[in-house]
């Protein structure tokens, strides 16, 4: 993706189903988790490189002794630096206890972050909030070992203004007005309600409070918990958490919107939000790796039995398609394949925009992580062009020449690396003017590579604001002096603000957006933008599920190729001489490409879950009244 769009985050989750004696000899290490962990942490960096956080769990602790540790990070490298961290108090522990190592029971005593259930968060933070205050896992502390809670989650919800006032009427006073606080509070209640109600009833059967401390944490109902914490949940998300004493879940929410990946065999259970990380780092095969279905959680006790139920009914399956075009790392053999019949599906608008000219083309890809979209690109044009020698070969038939045979039989697409990013270049400077001359150089062309006959076809992830485009990458082409410069997003027109987890709040930003309204100036209908915003205000009051999106209606107006002419030509300054054309994938193919990711609400409007339409409407009313704040 050119333009950078920070996003979602990642968990992981381990649980070791074995004494800790059980990997020193078969692994030659009591670190096996922590080591696990770091590499699974490493695996999903791309996930969130803003801040990161690991907390463990030592099951079976005495009174007086540590069981919870917990370690943030917002430095510039979070993951390294957190583990720097937990290795060098390790360091200090062996160092002070020579051959401590032999006596694993010593070791986890004395050692902090070793125990047996881990787990670990990487984030991107939104909206400037990257204090250390807002990395997770979040720690609820008490006294009581069932009560302590650590919870972190790839998430964000619709409706927290609700999720704050009904703990309000809990009785409860929230320190701060932020969903990963309510929700944990929310946990937080429900599980303090069950401790207590377990207490109650064990006191009745005549045990003591010692006594009954072991059998709360057995009787402990994780499903009921959850239940009743996500009833009014309005979002996305993969929720994880773990209580004092060793239970540990992740829930994942009823649309299947985040995603969530697990594995279990006789030694551990581990859940993440990549399959790959888990296939990677415990080598395992694609088919082991089993998807959490939406609405359910996975639910570990204490003694190591995993369940999976239902928590929340599920609602139709919407999970995100963006993590397929770009946030998820591309070693997914799903999200390969997808990802080459995005480039694939390109093609008959490609051909359109060049007049099938393939011969005097160039086909590329920026930034790297459209490479695979590339690839599919290029072998669908392959394809064509071998019909094209076929149909050929087969007309000519006796008057078919050698040399007329050799020239059909060399063509071919021409591929080229035309754009290399400067990873070190920054755009330090806040000066506007300055700014714009720096990011017209993050990237750098090939020379030589173009020629002043040629089409350029450029392919991208997806087209969000279009800024790095403009100010930069067609600046760079146009250097090339090519004819024409096609640019090519494997995605659909990014119309709508995403709620559940994608930092695309607001409206304005998105060059999709931007050319709708510039057509609505050009064909004097500008006023419907009054009537859409006075439907939305009208709407204020309502429940959420009564709410309509009423910005559908000024999309509806245009065609999808008279909104991406209309990008193209607020994205093509003066200055560039070559004619400019973008193209967008179409939501059709989308499906076709990704058929089991059919999220697609920042494309068409069509929000998974009833909080969507509000957060989509009180985005068009803050652009309207020029508020800049976020929608949700």
């Amino acid at each position: 993706m050119s333009d950078a769009l920070k996003h979602e985050c990642g968990i992981a989750l381990i649980r070791l189903l074995k004494p800790l004696e059980y990997y020193k000899e078969k692994y030659g290490t009591a670190f096996y988790g922590v080591n696990k962990m770091y590499l699974m942490m490493e695996k999903q960096h791309n996930r969130g490189q803003d801040g990161a956080g690991f907390a463990s769990i030592k099951l079976n602790m005495g009174p007086g002794q540590r069981y919870i540790s917990r370690v943030r990070s917002n430095k510039q490298l979070p993951i390294q630096d957190i583990f720097g961290q937990i290795n060098s108090r390790i360091n200090e522990t062996l160092t002070k206890n020579p051959g401590i190592q032999e006596n694993i029971q010593e070791l986890k005593e004395k050692a902090p972050y070793i125990g047996e259930l881990f787990m670990g968060h990487v984030r991107y933070g939104t909206f400037g909030k990257n204090s250390i205050e807002s990395v997770h896992p979040f720690l609820r502390q008490n006294n009581w070992m069932h009560r302590n809670l650590i919870v972190a989650g790839n998430f964000n919800m619709t409706n927290v203004n609700q999720l704050f006032n009904n703990l309000i009427d809990l009785g409860q006073h929230p320190k701060e007005k932020a969903d990963t606080i309510t929700i944990m509070e929310k946990i937080g209640h429900f599980l303090d309600n069950q401790v207590s109600k377990l207490y109650k009833e064990l006191k009745k059967e005549g045990y003591s409070k010692v006594e009954a401390s072991p059998l709360i944490a057995e009787r402990l109902n994780i499903a009921k918990i959850l239940k009743k914490s996500s009833k009014y949940w309005d979002g996305g998300y993969a929720m994880a958490g773990m209580m004092g004493h060793g239970d540990a879940f992740v829930l994942r929410d009823p649309a299947g919107i985040r995603p969530t990946y697990y594995y279990k065999d006789d030694e551990v259970v581990v859940v993440a939000s990549e399959r790959p990380v888990i296939q990677t780092v415990f080598n395992v095969d694609f088919d082991k790796v089993k998807e959490l279905d939406p609405g359910h959680a996975i639910m570990i006790k204490k003694d190591g039995k995993t369940t999976i139920k239902q928590i929340i009914e599920p609602l139709e399956r919407k999970a995100c398609s963006f993590e397929r075009i770009y946030f998820s790392r591309g070693s997914d053999a799903e999200i390969y394949e997808e990802r080459k019949n995005l480039g694939r599906l390109l093609l008959p608008q490609i051909l359109k925009s060049i007049d099938g000219d393939i011969e005097n083309s160039v086909f590329s890809f920026i930034p790297n992580t459209a490479e695979t979209s590339f690839y599919g690109m290029v072998k669908e044009t392959q394809k064509h062009l071998n019909k094209v020698k076929e149909d050929y070969i087969l007309e000519e038939g006796a008057n078919l020449t050698k040399e007329k045979l050799q020239k059909i039989l060399s063509l071919r697409p021409r591929i080229e690396k035309v754009a290399i990013k400067d990873a070190k270049l920054r755009t330090f400077i806040t000066d506007d003017d300055s700014r714009d001359d720096l990011v017209a150089h993050v990237y750098d062309v090939t020379y030589g590579s173009v020629k002043p006959s040629d089409n350029l076809v450029i392919i991208d992830d997806s087209i969000v604001r279009g800024t790095t485009l403009q100010k930069s990458i067609l600046k760079m082409m146009d250097r090339l002096s090519p004819k024409k410069i096609v640019v090519v997003s494997s995605a659909p027109q990014i119309r709508y603000p995403d709620c559940y987890g994608i930092d695309m709040a607001r409206l304005e930003d998105l060059v999709a957006f931007r050319a709708m309204l510039a057509l609505l100036k050009e064909d004097n209908q500008y006023h419907l933008v009054e009537e859409v915003y006075k439907k939305c205000k009208s709407q204020t009051e309502l429940e959420d599920a009564e709410v309509k999106n009423f910005v559908k209606e000024l999309y509806d107006i245009y065609t999808d190729d008279q909104i991406s002419e209309k990008v193209s030509e607020l994205l093509a300054e003066e200055s560039i001489n070559a004619e400019v054309d973008i193209i967008f994938q179409t939501v059709e193919n989308l499906h076709k490409a990704c058929p089991k990711n059919l999220g697609d609400w920042y494309f068409t409007g069509n929000y998974p879950t009833v909080g969507g339409n509000r957060v989509v409407n009180r985005a068009f009313i803050n652009f309207y009244q020029g508020n800049k704040e976020r929608a949700y």
